[in-house]
């Protein structure tokens, strides 16, 4: 079976999304961001900690989570390539500040932690940066939804998100507009 460029399968994604993620304009036109943090490199020790903010975002249920879709590397491949020097500043400091704020809450290593307490406390990052949203200085949490934007796109345009998670056929195929939906079935992929 082959599958979609993963390219190809990125541009669908921030379309739909009406190109409102964080380094949407990279992935539309392929020209790279002017600015960037010189030399910014991720260590594995690095990609194993984006790898489980992503499980702590899409864990693994009956379906693969986003540990197992290798969302740490894809969060270091868009964050290297796509972001602007800002946005880079802003990602670093969001994962220096999830590490301090999530040990000094919870007495304990994000790392050591079970995945509901991640969980847990990523959500109420969310909700306080939904809550902050329209306040001046808000900035020092977009990281949280630069996170979840990273892994719900990397995910879903993965191969096991897409055909593990996702119901897929392999394109190009016939085109139904009507076909039959029933409760609990799942989205199609792109």
């Amino acid at each position: 079976m082959s599958l979609m460029n993963r390219r190809d399968a990125l541009k669908s994604m921030v379309l739909m999304m009406g190109g409102t993620m964080v380094g949407a304009n990279v992935i539309l036109t392929g020209c790279a961001p002017e600015y960037q943090v010189e030399g910014l490199d991720f260590t594995e020790k690095d990609i194993a900690y984006m790898d489980e903010i992503g499980e702590a975002i899409i864990p693994a249920t009956d379906t693969p989570g986003a540990k197992a879709a290798g969302i740490g590397t894809f969060m270091a491949m868009m964050v290297k390539e796509t972001y602007n020097k800002e946005q880079q500043e802003t990602f670093i400091a969001g994962l220096n500040s999830l590490h301090k704020d999530f040990k000094a809450e919870n007495d304990t290593d994000f790392m050591d932690a079970s995945v509901e307490e991640r969980t847990a406390f990523l959500n109420q990052l969310k909700q306080k940066a939904k809550a902050d949203f329209g306040e001046e200085g808000n900035k020092e949490l977009a990281y949280i939804n630069m996170f979840r934007d990273l892994t719900v796109l990397g995910y879903f345009t993965s191969e096991i998100g897409a055909t593990e998670a996702l119901r897929y056929v392999e394109t190009p195929g016939k085109y139904d507009p009507c076909l039959e939906y029933k409760k609990g079935d799942k989205a199609w992929a792109i």
